[in-house]
């Protein structure tokens, strides 16, 4: 069945300088995991299972968090749903989020467990798999193209490149992991 909507589009939120390869016809990415009401340009993709792509979901602190803080304040745009691990380094290996409030228009707070750990404001988290080891749950193979709405429940379909030169100032946040395992992808 053929669906028009029509809404008006107020994200201008251009990061992908050069676009030089990308996945022939694009790809679906699921959104039953996503928090977030947006893809947005720049951000990391994974191969899911059936033929889906998932989103890296990434997060970049706004201040700083000492080794007891319960309270992550992110910059908004996250993906994170409550459940998630989110892990920063070896030090911080992954925490669940136990909720995440977004009723601040400039930020987000994740409530998690005790971080174990000193971080520092601009400091990005990655979803990690445990609490127990440092390990990314998804490795990325591309970058979305364009800036996308998420509808829950429907497949987001989005063009994907594998080879781009992205600007990280207005890019969601990726971390120095996310950069080496996707060296086609110029920061």
């Amino acid at each position: 069945m053929l669906k028009i909507s029509r809404n008006s589009d107020n994200r201008a939120n251009k990061c992908v300088a050069h676009r030089i390869a990308d996945i022939a016809g694009g790809v679906g990415v699921r959104t039953s995991n996503l928090g977030g009401k947006v893809l947005y340009e720049g951000t990391p993709l994974a191969k899911g299972d059936n033929g889906l792509y998932e989103v890296v979901k990434t997060v970049k602190l706004v201040t700083d968090a000492n080794s007891q803080a319960t309270r992550l304040e992110i910059a908004k745009g996250s993906h994170f749903v409550v459940g998630d691990y989110i892990g920063f380094s070896s030090a911080v290996k992954g925490v669940q989020i136990t909720a995440i409030d977004k009723s601040n228009a400039s930020k987000d707070i994740l409530t998690v467990a005790a971080i174990a750990a000193e971080l520092k404001a601009g400091a990005i988290g990655v979803e990690t798999t445990s609490t127990t080891t440092y390990n990314p749950k998804l490795t990325a193979v591309a970058v979305a193209g364009s800036n996308n709405d998420v509808v829950a429940g429907e497949i987001c379909y989005t063009d994907a490149w594998v080879i781009a030169v992205v600007n990280e100032s207005n890019a969601p946040a990726v971390n120095d992991a996310i950069k080496s395992a996707n060296p086609a992808i110029r920061y």
